[in-house]
């Protein structure tokens, strides 16, 4: 198994967690020389839905709240999903460089943003992504998630009917 599966696998448990709580089945784990220095599930994803507690800004969180001395830039990301916009521009501003995920978003992925045309805090931004690392392990969990009719996260949208017709 490679360091990335590894390190997915581990992804793999933190959203197997959120999706035994009924949260939408992402997970993220940070990874610093070979050390997990944060890891986070997406929460709250039903009932009064908070669309900041995503898995990567839970883990970001919990890294700088550490007050851990490390270098930020050889920080690897590695979540079940395509982080979104949302997380994938939280995680450039702040620092991290290196991002592997397991599953496209195709509704909301941010990994394809054209950062060389944007404004200058982003354009000189050289970003590693790695696609589809342990896919099929994250497809079936975000199947699962959208097969169960008590789940309504999502429901009918893009991502559900293309995840569905994977």
């Amino acid at each position: 198994m490679s360091k990335h599966e590894n390190y997915m696998e581990i992804a793999l448990q933190q959203a197997r967690k959120a999706l035994s709580f009924g949260d939408f089945p992402v997970g993220c784990v940070l990874e610093y020389q070979g050390e997990i220095v944060a890891t986070g599930r997406r929460c709250n994803s039903f009932g009064k839905v908070n669309e900041m507690d995503h898995a990567e800004m839970v883990a970001l969180r919990t890294l700088l709240d550490s007050d851990r001395q490390i270098d930020i830039g050889q920080v690897t990301l590695y979540s079940t999903m395509e982080p979104c916009l949302m997380c994938f521009s939280t995680l450039l501003v702040n620092g991290v460089r290196k991002i592997v995920y397991s599953y496209e978003d195709a509704m909301g992925g941010g990994t394809n943003l054209p950062l060389k045309v944007l404004a200058p805090l982003y354009c000189n931004l050289e970003v590693q992504v790695t696609r589809g690392v342990l896919r099929e392990k994250g497809l079936g969990l975000f199947k699962d998630f959208f097969s169960n009719p008590d789940n309504d996260y999502l429901k009918n949208s893009l991502l559900a009917i293309y995840t569905i017709n994977q």
